[in-house]
């Protein structure tokens, strides 16, 4: 190996390769080998974009909105979010308090490096996604680890988080609903963190990729009581509740002194996020709104379907998500079994002999679950539970 090729920037090696994007590839491999795969890995809406959203941005081509925009997003696109999170969720923000970004995972990724400096800790909860681990550790901070309660639905409160805090406390991450297990965080627990993090200057940052889909509780925002737009910060996107996963459009919420920080990043990473989405992003966030209740009526189905399956396999644990579309099963009952020691050694034999694409639980900070996607078709469901259950029994 040549000396310039050796010489790769340490900070490269803080990160690892997203564990879900690994199980994609592979899964396609196995495809392109001409085998017929069940992929439950990828964490994306089967439906497609609205047509309404599509027709946006045939319009935007055809009147050549085909230029550089302002690298936070155009004007009208950070109106349309600041609206759309006013009437979803009561809150007030401005347009000089939104950034847009390309996609969900831009955002996070932004804010770590604005917000965070070098040993500065961040709190997660356990399970996580992939990706917080991943950016916290890349902006030279330190995660701190906080596992949920798992009988009670992976269930988090302020109580878990107080004895983590210390003066080296910058940020306090929330996913709710979660992504990987579906928990979803009560608003009275929720108001309790942000009383927690807000009287001691922490940021509090809320995650709503999948704020939309909850199967219960009605969507709320932490950042809608009176005064959290001081400490809160909001990551949102439009990937999961509009079907728009290869639109990359992203936004943040926040204290227009962070998000001119993230802009400043911005202006030199990506420039601005693509025209022609920005458009499409503007048509859903102020059309129509029926095809999120369509979505969210359909996953419903799924889910029970999946959790009622996933309950009549004997030795499976399965606590039933309250949002998202992903089940996060204890499949610690094959351990010991054909050499399976952990989850990704159950997901590596999953795949090689049932041919089912899962995500390891180890990618989310676990090491006795897997990842299940629901946001695929009754039939691809049937057949993967299927071969699960098939896989399960020959292991005794």
């Amino acid at each position: 190996m040549s000396t310039a090729i050796a010489a790769l920037a340490e900070r490269i090696s803080l990160i690892s390769e997203s564990s879900t994007m690994k199980v994609a590839a592979a899964a396609d491999r196995l495809r392109r080998q001409g085998l017929d795969v069940v992929d439950f890995g990828a964490g994306e809406p089967d439906f497609p974009t609205p047509d309404n959203v599509k027709q946006a941005a045939i319009r935007a081509i055809h009147e050549n909105f085909t230029k550089y925009t302002a690298a936070g997003g155009v004007q009208e696109l950070k109106e349309a979010i600041s609206e759309r999170h006013a009437t979803d969720y009561g809150t007030n923000y401005k347009p000089n308090e939104c950034i847009v970004t390309v996609g969900g995972k831009h955002v996070i990724f932004n804010l770590m490096q604005v917000l965070v400096n070098p040993g500065d800790e961040v709190i997660i909860p356990v399970p996580y996604w992939v990706t917080y681990k991943d950016v916290v550790n890349y902006a030279g901070g330190k995660c701190v680890f906080v596992r949920t309660d798992e009988d009670a639905g992976f269930t988090l409160s302020a109580s878990m988080i107080e004895p983590y805090l210390t003066s080296r406390t910058k940020v306090v991450l929330i996913n709710s609903p979660s992504n990987p297990s579906g928990g979803v965080l009560s608003s009275e627990e929720f108001e309790k963190i942000y009383r927690l993090t807000s009287g001691r200057g922490i940021w509090l940052m809320t995650d709503e990729c999948y704020c939309r889909f909850l199967y219960g509780e009605e969507p709320f925002s932490i950042a809608s009581l009176p005064g959290a737009k001081e400490t809160v910060i909001v990551a949102g996107s439009l990937s999961k509740t509009y079907a728009m996963t290869g639109w990359r459009i992203g936004f943040g919420l926040a204290p227009a002194p962070v998000i001119n920080a993230i802009n400043k990043l911005q202006s030199h990473m990506t420039s601005n996020p693509t025209s022609i989405s920005q458009k499409a992003a503007i048509e859903a966030l102020r059309g129509p709104q029926d095809s999120v209740g369509v979505m969210l009526a359909e996953y419903r189905r799924r889910r029970d379907y999946v959790i009622s399956r996933l309950r009549a396999m004997p030795g499976v644990g399965i606590v039933e998500p309250k949002g998202a579309f992903y089940a996060y099963p204890n499949i610690g009952v094959a351990f010991g079994k054909n050499g399976i020691r952990s989850a990704m050694d159950f997901s590596e034999k999953l795949l090689d002999q049932a041919k089912v694409a899962v995500v390891p639980g180890e990618a989310f900070g676990t090491d006795r679950h897997i990842r299940i996607s629901y946001a695929t078709s009754m039939e691809e469901l049937k057949r993967g539970l299927d071969r699960i259950e098939n896989f399960l029994k020959e292991l005794n």
